[in-house]
């Protein structure tokens, strides 16, 4: 099946770069949020992503003005979808959220759409369990920042069928990615792994090992890390890594029962960059 339009649900810090993504390869993009105030908030992430770009040197004016063309918002999933050859979901970290989601896009999507998660700890299976489509439900797991990062881990669920997962690696590659095909597990390969280490540069930081910056300059200069692990907290949202880490705890046991240093953050509304305020403030 080949890939034309494409939709994407959700224009946070992951689906406004997703979108930037799928126009920056030609596809035609709808984006769809659930309010005009978020949807004008992804517009302003995804002008300002694409001008820094610019001033870079990466990328032409022009070009940047054929990329925003290419992008039409929406604040109704309806219309978002109706034209879509592959969907990708990036919404909040909440399963109920998602299969709700899924079962709206599977009566509202052309009957060959490929619907695509871009969860990083949930079941695909289960998700998909929510459609009548299950066998074209597929995980496009991106990575913070989704427009730089070169890898997207790609999740078969259990009825994922081969014509599926060959066009999301046609589509992926399209986009300039490269993928590695993983199996439907929590956290998958790449938030198995990660997600523990920043989980413990918390219990390091709310011990009193070392502050903030130098947890962080340990890994950047020590293990040679594009980011350290509390600025990518910061980054990807506090809240967004306590959900992920509520979904590891609950699933494969207590080894990854989450900071209470974390919990307390998010509880106090100190989210990250989104807010201003995380582990470290933001003006």
């Amino acid at each position: 099946m080949e890939i034309r339009n494409v939709t994407v649900v959700g224009l946070g810090t992951m689906g406004s770069q997703i979108a930037v993504v799928c126009a920056r390869a030609g596809f035609r993009t709808d984006a769809v949020e659930a309010t005009q105030e978020r949807a004008d908030a992804g517009w302003k992430a995804i002008g300002k992503f694409l001008e820094g770009q610019v001033q870079k040197g990466k990328l032409e004016g022009l070009a940047r003005d054929e990329i925003a063309s290419r992008i039409t918002l929406w604040t109704d999933l309806a219309p978002g979808c109706r034209d879509a050859d592959l969907v990708i979901e990036a919404i909040p970290e909440a399963i109920a959220l998602k299969r709700d989601l899924f079962g709206m896009l599977d009566r509202l999507c052309p009957p060959h759409a490929i619907l695509a998660s871009n969860t990083s700890t949930l079941w695909i299976s289960e998700i998909a369990a929510a459609t009548r489509r299950p066998e074209q439900c597929i995980g496009t797991h991106f990575l913070i920042p989704a427009a730089s990062t070169p890898l997207v881990e790609v999740v078969r669920g259990a009825r994922t069928s081969d014509e599926t997962h060959r066009a999301a690696l046609d589509f992926l590659a399209r986009c300039g990615k490269e993928t590695v095909t993983v199996a439907d597990a929590p956290g998958f390969v790449i938030n198995r792994l990660y997600l523990p280490l920043v989980n413990e540069a918390f219990f390091v930081l709310e011990s009193g090992l070392a502050s903030a910056e130098e947890i962080d300059r340990s890994c950047l200069k020590g293990l040679g890390f594009p980011l350290g692990p509390l600025a990518a907290a910061d980054a990807f949202g506090l809240d967004v890594l306590l959900a992920c880490l509520e979904t590891l705890h609950r699933e494969l046991g207590d080894k990854y029962r989450p900071c209470p240093l974390l919990v307390r953050l998010v509880r106090a509304g100190c989210l990250g960059r989104k807010t201003g305020q995380g582990v470290f403030a933001y003006a």
